[in-house]
């Protein structure tokens, strides 16, 4: 397994090594003592399988608060996308700061992403799949979102805001200055 660090202290990006020949690979996408090494120790409890149908599509920014936060290890099955991770722990010197990362079927990397982070993608490709393995189930109750493409965080999703296909939900989302964490930073 191959551990890159991002500049978000905790958000790792993870390739798994691949066994390949003439018919396709084989590749470990999670195996708990392999993780366990590289100090990942979460108990994953749910997967989550999502397909977009078109280029362009934006899913996010999403969180899940306590007592319901989740940890999520995502990759791309199908397609590409560029996730974006950003940090909303109250006190880290990288509170609403960003990093992107392109997860494609081809290149098999993982971004694996702790509690305290907004997490969203656009597709990059017609039909693309997004698979998650998550450290709590979903609670509706504590599903918030913050608007993907607010000024104040300015990323560079990589198309026209106004051309981004969202759902009413995140069309709708509150902006970043209205934005109150519920997560804190601890060292």
């Amino acid at each position: 397994m191959q551990v890159e660090q991002t500049s978000l202290s905790g958000v790792l990006i993870l390739t798994p090594r691949r066994i390949g020949d003439d018919r396709g690979f084989f590749s470990e996408t999670w195996n708990r003592d392999t993780m366990l090494g590289i100090g990942i120790d979460i108990a994953f409890v749910q997967d989550n399988h999502s397909l977009s149908r078109e280029a362009g599509v934006v899913r996010g920014l999403h969180y899940q608060a306590p007592p319901h936060a989740q940890d999520k290890l995502v990759r791309a099955g199908a397609g590409a996308v560029l996730d974006v991770v950003v940090d909303i722990r109250q006190g880290s010197e990288t509170y609403g700061k960003w990093t992107g990362v392109e997860l494609s079927a081809e290149n098999g990397r993982q971004v694996f992403i702790p509690k305290g982070f907004l997490h969203g993608f656009v597709t990059l490709r017609p039909n693309s799949e997004l698979l998650y393995k998550c450290s709590d189930v979903y609670a509706p109750d504590c599903d918030g979102s913050v608007y993907f493409a607010d000024p104040d965080l300015g990323i560079n999703w990589g198309i026209d805001p106004a051309r981004a296909i969202l759902s009413p939900k995140d069309r709708n989302a509150p902006r970043f200055a209205d934005f109150k964490s519920p997560f804190r930073y601890k060292e």
